[in-house]
């Protein structure tokens, strides 16, 4: 019986392996599971070292380090276009659809110095997580209590004229996979002209040649991500929010249409360290990053 048991147990890595080889869902499974491992762990084993400098956007570096090993494992290729529109010297708005939690790959990509995302405050409770993206200095926002959110955003105004901070949003809101982008939420926009600051649009290249997970389908690809002409917001008021919101969606919206059909099929893989990507015998991807990037 204990032979049994045994054999059992040591076959049971190999019967695992065949299955992660042979089902596109158990691999998504297993590929989305590590990925918030990776995360937990890294935000435990960071988090004491980050508590030494205390609460400061100098600590995204690490979060920023601790990311950036992701593409590789994954088989993702990163090409960034258009870095050159985030040479800004001051302070400014960054703005970028939100398709997935794999969002995290590209805005650790091309995100630069002394920039904080805005999240959600619920992020806040997840444990080691949470505390690791507070000595990051992000900023969290109650998405249900508008006054306490608009609050939020005069407070964040005034520190990034002060502290020189770059703020990067999400303005769809909530994870959007679809072929077009969501009604954006106006936070942004206010934010920036409150501040009188710059607005840098960024678009990332849908998934849907890779990821999926409706289909549950989770295997290498290339990523595009566009750095689109900053839009001015010195001399606006409150009152020009709406259009200003509209007109930024509106060259976002035109731009991630016109990657979805030039980047579709034209996938140039890296070979995963994970597993075997869409196609084991396909050369490797010529380098993690293509363009101008970071």
């Amino acid at each position: 019986m204990d032979v049994l048991l045994l054999h059992g147990l040591l076959l049971l890595p190999l019967a695992a392996l065949l299955l992660y080889r042979c089902s596109p869902p158990f691999q998504y499974l297993c590929k989305v599971a590590f990925f918030n491992c990776w995360i937990v762990a890294l935000a435990t084993v960071l988090s004491p070292f980050a508590a030494f400098r205390g609460r400061s956007v100098e600590n995204m570096k690490l979060l920023r380090a601790a990311l950036l090993p992701l593409k590789r494992l994954y088989g993702i290729r990163m090409r960034v276009r258009g870095s050159e529109q985030l040479q800004l010297q001051g302070p400014f708005v960054i703005v970028c659809n939100h398709q997935a939690s794999l969002d995290l790959m590209g805005m650790v990509e091309v995100i630069p110095e002394r920039c904080v995302p805005i999240a959600k405050r619920e992020l806040l409770y997840l444990g080691t997580v949470g505390w690791a993206c507070w000595l990051s200095g992000i900023i969290f926002i109650d998405r249900h209590r508008r006054d306490a959110a608009i609050e939020v955003i005069s407070h964040t105004a005034s520190t990034m004229r002060r502290e020189n901070l770059r703020v990067w949003v999400f303005p769809e809101g909530t994870r959007n996979p679809g072929k077009s982008m969501l009604p954006f939420k106006r936070g942004a926009f206010h934010l920036a002209v409150q501040a009188q600051v710059p607005i840098v649009p960024i678009v990332i290249s849908p998934y849907w040649d890779f990821f999926s997970s409706k289909e549950k389908r989770f295997s290498s690809g290339t990523c595009t991500i566009r750095v689109l002409p900053r839009v001015e917001t010195r001399g606006l008021s409150p009152k020009d929010v709406p259009e200003l919101t509209e007109s930024v969606r509106q060259a976002m919206a035109e731009a991630l249409a016109e990657m979805s059909m030039s980047d579709h099929g034209d996938q140039d893989m890296e070979q995963p360290l994970l597993g075997p990507g869409k196609d084991s015998g396909s050369p490797q991807g010529q380098g993690d990053t293509a363009g101008n990037s970071k």
